[in-house]
């Protein structure tokens, strides 16, 4: 059964996990502003049409929260069945078999070419501060050693498993501090598989991260490391996960390249704190919920699920990463109607509570990425639901400002943390 609630701004809350006065100031606060009414009403008139639709197509007839959550789990295997099978049931361990997923998830995301850290200063940031875990893995003596077997690129990939967070951010990485937009070029996204070797010594990087892919914004690189695809939702996890982070380097490119534009002074330091990830730390005043959203651009629920800027008025870039990432899945769909993909169109901040036989509420998100990364987490029980939540913060700015004006927003304050509407 489906959970009813009074109000838009009471629904919206409920899902977010906030009060349902923060939804309701928001609401006449952005009203106010921008000049445009029941933006609410218009989120949940959108969630629920396209709920019913895709229900429709699970052919799901009982609004049970098992039933549905079952049905977009099996979908989601089945799409990741036929995925693989588009892709030729490839090995994905090796560079020559990734190449076919990787260059369809480049021909969907269309990226242009990005403002990136030049190879020759990348290669004298190496020579300067040797990395110590690798040169003794290797057991050699001089920087030069490796880079004659590894590729420059593929070991600053690697050095983000094989060496601690403490030299890599106050040693290597503040080789930054110095860097100037003339240190930048314009150049291609790369999208690297690393050699089978490096698996053993990322083991730990696996366990932490979740996933086998991870990139490098400052240098415009997408590595994979080379895992077998023997679980169900593999597949289509390393597709999105490609597709996401082409969005994601593109999107600090971007940044880069604005900075480079302004104050050179400053270049050194807003790179800096855009790699670190920062966000605000202070809340804004009562006054100014709703006017002041925040920038957040991590996912703070995969570190606290009680972080209280998650229960505040917030845009997240990651999200809007990943919203892009399915919109391109559901283009393939598009384009090969036997796999079905289409389906997950526009559902990125589609959910709701619905209950049990034994009238227990419960959340159920219709978003692709949550639904992906809960199929291979099934056997270890674990829902995700923090990418839909997320998404639904964007929607609710994006219904005030549109889609477009809302990442020109989120870019042009990023390095201050928040948006100003008053």
């Amino acid at each position: 059964m489906k959970v009813e609630t009074n109000t838009p701004y009471e629904k919206i809350a409920k899902i977010l996990r906030t009060d349902k006065d923060v939804v309701r100031i928001v609401d006449e606060r952005l009203s106010a502003v921008i000049g445009k009414n029941n933006c609410l009403e218009k989120i949940i008139e959108k969630n629920e049409a396209l709920m019913a639709d895709r229900m429709k197509q699970l052919r799901v007839k009982e609004l049970n929260s098992k039933d549905i959550y079952s049905a977009l789990i099996k979908k989601a295997k089945l799409d990741d069945e036929k995925l693989s099978e588009h892709f030729w049931f490839t090995n994905f361990e090796r560079e020559t078999g990734a190449s076919v997923l990787i260059a369809s998830a480049i021909s969907l995301a269309k990226i242009p070419k990005g403002f990136f850290l030049k190879r020759e200063v990348a290669h004298e940031f190496f020579i300067n501060e040797p990395p110590p875990n690798m040169m003794a893995y290797f057991k050699v003596q001089k920087p030069e050693e490796l880079l004659k077997k590894y590729d420059l690129f593929e070991i600053y990939s690697a050095l983000r498993f094989v060496e601690d967070k403490d030299w890599l951010n106050n040693i290597f990485f503040k080789q930054l501090k110095n860097v100037t937009p003339a240190d930048f070029e314009e150049r291609d996204i790369e999208v690297k598989v690393l050699h089978g070797e490096w698996l053993n010594v990322a083991s730990k990087f696996l366990k932490k991260k979740h996933h086998n892919v991870s990139h490098l914004k400052e240098l415009g690189v997408i590595f994979i490391i080379p895992i077998p695809i023997d679980s169900s939702g593999e597949t289509m996890r390393l597709f999105s996960l490609v597709l996401h982070y082409l969005h994601e380097v593109n999107f600090y490119s971007n940044l880069f390249r604005k900075y480079a534009k302004e104050n050179p002074a400053d270049y050194s330091a807003k790179l800096a704190s855009a790699l670190r990830g920062d966000v605000l730390d202070e809340r804004f005043k009562e006054e100014d919920r709703g006017k002041k959203w925040m920038i957040v651009q991590r996912y703070l629920a995969k570190d606290d699920l009680f972080d209280w800027r998650l229960f505040e008025p917030h845009v997240n870039p990651e999200a809007i990463h990943w919203t892009k990432a399915a919109q391109d899945i559901a283009h393939l769909g598009g384009d090969h109607n036997e796999l079905g993909l289409d389906f997950w169109k526009d559902l990125d901040f589609v959910g709701d509570y619905f209950t049990d036989d034994s009238g227990i509420e419960d959340l159920v998100s219709f978003n692709l990425i949550d639904a992906v990364m809960s199929l291979v987490k099934q056997k270890d029980m674990v829902k995700y639901l923090y990418h839909h939540q997320e998404a639904l913060w964007n929607q609710i700015f994006m219904e005030y400002f549109g889609y477009e004006e809302t990442e020109r927003l989120i870019v042009d304050n990023f390095d201050k943390g928040y948006i100003s509407l008053a």
